[in-house]
């Protein structure tokens, strides 16, 4: 069964797997508010769904995402104002939120580009935890083309990826770059002739293991990678003591003893 969110966006479960699908291929998945709210909505399900184990997240046609479709978003200027607004205690507005909801996903996210893969599309990107490109992948931190800055999360997965001035320098010039330099920056975390195949396999891997350890592992490295060494060492610890409790752990021990393949339940919680 396929859900669709908003004409934009369609999500298909299968054996643990989440294939979304930027779905405005005449747009080449262009961002309007429409498919922000689109992709925030799917995340919301996603969180909810213990038995889901792997994301994966693709472009319909042409392109993974040309970044924001600023034609249509500044025809409606007050609906653009109000997304662009954070709201009580909210600490992102619906531009950020539609990329940092998949950063804050309990389980691992595998984005598969091809075509183009810029702005806001790359800052979608980036907030998956892997990403494989096809060779010819074209990409772009390209905000300064419309006098803009990267605003989507962009300054955290960036500066994540990259060192300072090379960060300044993608995002000042806005220049078009291939997918394998992109994986020399370490914005692509593999270049594929086939990147979904290449991304099933890897969610088969990571299908092989308990869900709650994966999800643990997701957490601790968001958590500690720029951490205080006292924080992350408790950090450690107390992930380690709540996967110690749980039944995935006690089958993966049992498993790697007797031999056999492991027999993982759902997720019991978010870490």
């Amino acid at each position: 069964m396929t859900d669709i969110f908003r004409d934009r966006l369609t999500l298909d479960i299968a054996d643990h797997v989440a294939t979304v699908t930027l779905a405005r291929a005449e747009k080449y998945n262009g961002l309007d508010l429409e498919m922000l709210q689109a992709l925030v909505d799917c995340a919301k399900k996603l969180r909810k769904n213990r038995q889901v184990r792997v994301v994966i997240l693709k472009g319909d046609g042409k392109a993974f995402c040309a970044g924001l479709d600023f034609g249509r978003v500044t025809k409606t200027p007050m609906k653009m104002l109000l997304a662009f607004t954070r709201f009580g205690i909210k600490k992102t507005n619906l531009f950020q939120q539609a990329c940092w909801a998949w950063r804050q996903l309990p389980m691992p996210v595998i984005a598969v580009t091809h075509g183009y893969c810029y702005g806001g599309g790359l800052q979608l990107a980036l907030a998956a935890d892997f990403r494989i490109a096809t060779p010819d992948c074209e990409f772009s931190v390209m905000e300064i083309k419309w006098g803009l800055i990267p605003d989507m999360t962009g300054t955290v997965t960036l500066r994540e990826l990259l060192p300072l001035d090379v960060a300044k320098e993608l995002t000042m010039t806005g220049r078009r770059f291939d997918a394998l330099e992109a994986e020399r920056l370490h914005l692509v975390t593999r270049v594929s002739e086939t990147p979904e195949q290449t991304a099933r396999e890897l969610a088969e891997a990571l299908l092989e293991r308990s869900p709650d350890a994966v999800s643990a592992a997701k957490a601790l490295f968001h958590d500690t990678w720029n951490a205080p060494e006292e924080q992350a060492f408790l950090r450690e610890s107390r992930l380690q003591f709540k996967l110690l409790r749980s039944r995935n752990q006690r089958e993966a021990m049992n498993a790697n003893f007797k031999k056999e393949t492991p027999r993982f339940g759902p997720r019991q919680r978010d870490y």
